[in-house]
């Protein structure tokens, strides 16, 4: 009898400490909002018709839940011709995509070769409009030509670099006389 009474004591007590605690509501709880995925030694490739148009390679690439992606150590893209050869690169400190709006957000020690005009443009922001092929920023940038140095604010071009346009322009340029 005595032991049935002790039984009795602790399985109040176990019931009264399990009934103690509050539920809480799972939509008011702190939710996890980094990175599902990460992938190491990324490279993706975009193509049309069998024909290679970009290759984007990074070090390192996080996947979050709303199908964006943020690159941390960096990221480098190439551009390809119609023929398959390289019209320009582009490269850059960190990355972010915008799934939903194919939109990439690159920033630190941007640089974009144009290797068929022999160009180099530098900033430290830009973006990216992949389905509209649009590329610009507001920030500061660098253009080195062969012949000159541009430098101006307020970025315009399309993905192969050419033309391109600056809202206001500064530096030493080269004027042609007709």
């Amino acid at each position: 009898m005595r032991k049935a009474w002790i039984i009795g004591l602790i399985l109040l007590v176990v019931a009264a400490a399990g009934c103690g605690k509050d539920l809480k509501d799972p939509d008011q709880e702190v939710k996890y909002t980094g990175p599902l995925r990460e992938t190491s030694d990324v490279v993706t490739l975009y193509s049309d018709s069998a024909k290679l148009l970009i290759k984007m390679t990074a070090p390192v690439q996080q996947d979050f839940e709303n199908g964006n992606a943020v690159f941390p150590k960096g990221i480098y893209i190439e551009f390809y011709d119609e023929l398959g050869n390289i019209n320009s690169t582009l490269k850059a400190n960190y990355g972010k995509q915008d799934r939903n709006q194919n939109l990439y957000h690159v920033r630190g020690n941007v640089v974009i070769n144009n290797r068929k005009k022999n160009e180099k443009i530098e900033t430290e922001e830009l973006f990216w409009n992949r389905s509209r092929d649009k590329i610009y920023n507001e920030k500061f940038v660098k253009i080195t030509t062969e012949k000159e140095i541009i430098t101006g604010y307020g970025l315009r071009t399309n993905q192969d670099f050419s033309p391109y346009s600056l809202k206001r322009l500064t530096g030493e340029f080269e004027l042609e006389e007709e």
